[in-house]
């Protein structure tokens, strides 16, 4: 008998860092090829690149610290 197969979008893996959500922004589709590109270059994806990006903006604005 074959094995049940987990929920979810076949070929994904699950984020490192823990649990994650998603946030759906609007974003100038030149910016958006620029990130993709860049983390490319740096081997990682535009979603790590956007996260550290969101965490240092928050540093430097005190109102968004928890």
């Amino acid at each position: 008998m074959a094995e049940k197969k987990k929920a979810g979008r076949p070929g994904r893996k699950p984020p490192p860092g823990g649990p994650k959500r998603q946030m759906l922004t609007s974003i100038d589709p030149e910016i958006i090829r620029r990130i993709k590109a860049a983390a490319a270059l740096k081997d990682t994806t535009a979603s790590a690149v956007m996260e550290q990006a969101a965490a240092e903006w928050l540093d430097r604005h005190q109102d968004g610290k928890k």
